[in-house]
């Protein structure tokens, strides 16, 4: 469905309405203004990435001692995630998501001015624990205020951060460090956080759970704990900083958390997250199936930057220019997403793009420096396309059949589950590279240790049509305007 296709500012329907019916649709404005605001938290999580040596300097350490930075922040994300649900239902979805922006440029201010790795190390914690709420709630408020018939338009919208974030910050990183100080890469967040909570405080609606349910303590615990020893160990795969007992203890550790949550869930109505919710087939098919596509897109920038920077021997401000050009297929892909599944319908867009994703993905591992740029960014640029195309889906996908009342929950699930495969493919791209260099016998990354990983993760993605062949034929119908409701 194309914008122009209904009008737009009708109230939800009945079946998907929140039970404040006077909440309105405020066409594209609101999707608008919170995918601006997760861009801050998307953009600034890829630029520390190419600060890190500088940083390092700054605060006279080994470079590798800077990975805790990121670390840390991935950690306490995942241990506030399972609370984002229950705060915008207790609170208001968007006084949660304001108070989240002042406390994430309140933390990036912090990190600015950091004197040494420890105080960074702890401002960084209060960034995780401010976007922990960012990416749920904004999403929450998105679909209590949005008709399902126009949902898949105005994701398209809201998860443009998600893919310009980690092609920007390349260059923007590149640039900040060459150009100037380090401690921009923060305070850049600034401007940003101002103008967001000026447009959230004057156009966001309020949405909120009537009579919410008690706080699930024991379930966050659990959760939180889970999630955060899985990521914590997938984030020290392949790297020396544990041993490989300590980190199939972070697994083991991890996967009781969870275990015992299920088995909590099951006697608790109150649950944080219910897991009833994955016997409905869009949602588990996006969230699930989605997932080994999440995977590649963790692994995706780490393994461009190796090849682009390291095998092919590309300043990092360089590579960062070319594989920009992925955002221009993002951009064409949203003015086309809607009419694409309105034609084609979800089940056969996200089969079909699923096996053109993957390809694009193998389609890397044949670049080598004597390739001229232009080919290596148009091939670039196809593959930021369909792999927006293919996100577009699956978020619009997850919530075709939730309804109002489990919508914190449903947002809250997904973005951990998010959260964890993107830390995967962060693990399994470091670990790939090390076992292929081991296996070639060598003692640097060149471009033939790099190429076959690109072809293991283009298989990795494929793995996701078993859930999307099992769909109906017309599911998500009603949020493509395929069937009305």
């Amino acid at each position: 469905m194309s914008p122009t296709d209904e009008p737009l500012g009708e109230a939800l329907p009945e079946a998907s309405a929140p039970k404040d019916a006077s909440v309105v649709t405020r066409g594209w404005l609101v999707p608008a203004i919170i995918g601006s605001a997760l861009l801050m938290q998307t953009l600034n999580a890829t630029v520390i990435t190419n600060a890190l040596p500088a940083m390092a300097r700054a605060f006279d350490v080994e470079p590798l001692r800077l990975n805790t930075a990121i670390t840390v922040y991935m950690l306490s994300a995942a241990i506030f995630l399972p609370l984002s649900g229950w705060l915008a239902d207790r609170f208001g979805a968007r006084r949660v998501f304001m108070c989240s922006i002042v406390l994430y440029a309140a933390g990036s201010a912090a990190c600015g001015f950091a004197g040494d790795l420890w105080q960074l190390i702890l401002f960084r914690f209060l960034q995780g624990a401010a976007g922990a709420t960012l990416m749920p709630v904004g999403r929450l408020v998105l679909l209590r205020t949005t008709p399902k018939r126009e949902l898949v338009g105005a994701m398209s919208v809201v998860t443009m951060p998600a893919l310009l974030g980690p092609v920007m910050g390349p260059v923007i990183g590149g640039a900040i460090v060459t150009f100037a100080d380090w401690r921009w890469i923060f305070f850049m967040n600034l401007p940003i956080a101002v103008i967001g909570l000026i447009l959230v405080w004057r156009h966001v609606p309020e949405v909120r759970e009537q009579g919410p349910s008690p706080v699930d303590l024991p379930g966050i615990v659990l959760t939180g704990l889970g999630l955060a020893a899985l990521i914590f160990g997938f984030e020290n795969l392949g790297r020396e900083a544990l041993g490989p007992w300590a980190v199939a203890g972070l697994f083991a550790l991890g996967l009781a958390s969870l275990g015992l949550y299920a088995w909590h869930a099951g006697r608790t109505p109150h649950a944080v997250i219910q897991l009833g919710i994955f016997r409905k087939p869009t949602f588990t098919a996006s969230v699930i199936g989605g997932g080994f596509m999440r995977v590649a897109m963790g692994a995706n920038p780490f393994l461009l930057a190796m090849l682009l920077q390291v095998a092919f021997g590309m300043s990092a401000f360089a590579a960062g220019l070319m594989t920009f050009i992925s955002a221009v297929g993002a951009l064409v892909m949203k003015t086309t997403a809607p009419p694409i599944l309105r034609r084609f319908g979800f089940r056969t867009v996200l089969l079909v793009n699923a096996v053109i994703v993957g390809l694009s993905f193998v389609a890397y591992a044949l670049f080598r420096p004597d390739w001229p740029h232009w080919a290596i960014m148009a091939v670039l640029g196809v593959g930021g396309f369909f792999r927006s195309l293919q996100f577009t889906a699956l978020n619009g996908l997850a919530y075709a059949d939730v309804e109002s009342d489990e919508m914190s929950r449903a947002a809250t699930t997904a973005s951990m589950v998010q959260q964890l495969v993107q830390s995967i493919g962060i693990g399994l791209s470091a670990s790939l590279l090390h076992l292929l260099m081991v296996t070639a016998g060598a003692t640097r990354l060149t471009v033939e240790t790099v190429a076959p990983a690109f072809v293991i993760v283009g298989l990795v993605t494929m793995i996701s049509m078993f859930w999307f062949a099992r769909l109906p034929t017309d599911a998500g119908d009603e949020m493509n305007g395929r069937r009305v409701a």
